[in-house]
Parts: C-alpha cells; sequence; structure tokens
C-alpha cells in the first residue's frame, strides 16, 4: 500500500502527515507513507486544495485535515 500526504509543509499539512503515520502504525497495515510538496506532483493528481491523502491512487482526502478514524478505515478498507 503507497499512502501519499500532499502539501507544501504548511501546519495543516504536518498535522495530517502525523495522523497518517499514526494511523498506519495503531492498524498494523503495512503502508509506504510519503510526503509530497512539489506543486508540480501535487497538480499531478489533480488535486489543487492541500492538505491531501492518497491511497493507492485514489484521492481520499483533499483541503482538509483527516480524522485518524477516518484515516484507519480506508487503510484497512
Amino acid at each position: 500500500m503507497i499512502i501519499k500526504v500532499l502539501g507544501p509543509g504548511c501546519p495543516k499539512c504536518k498535522e495530517t502527515e502525523k495522523i497518517v503515520l499514526e494511523a498506519v502504525k495503531e492498524s498494523g497495515v503495512v503502508a509506504d507513507v510519503e510526503k509530497v510538496s512539489d506543486l508540480q506532483e501535487i497538480m499531478k493528481h489533480g488535486v489543487f486544495s492541500t492538505p491531501a491523502v492518497i491511497v493507492d491512487g485514489k484521492v481520499k482526502a483533499m483541503g482538509k485535515v483527516p480524522s485518524k478514524k477516518d484515516v484507519i478505515a480506508w487503510v484497512k478498507g
């Protein structure tokens, strides 16, 4: 599983990355978590509002910090 956290490094983006890392650890799922801060790369994913979370190529959240509960549901789903 590949999870990408997209954002330039704003406080909300950092919070999103922290939540994703905690959720992956708590769920016990094996996943690579990548932080993407390059705006060109972010736009390639069709994301125009950050923070955003992509799980295995599917945008799961955009423009908001997801809850840990939501992230756990995404990685276990």
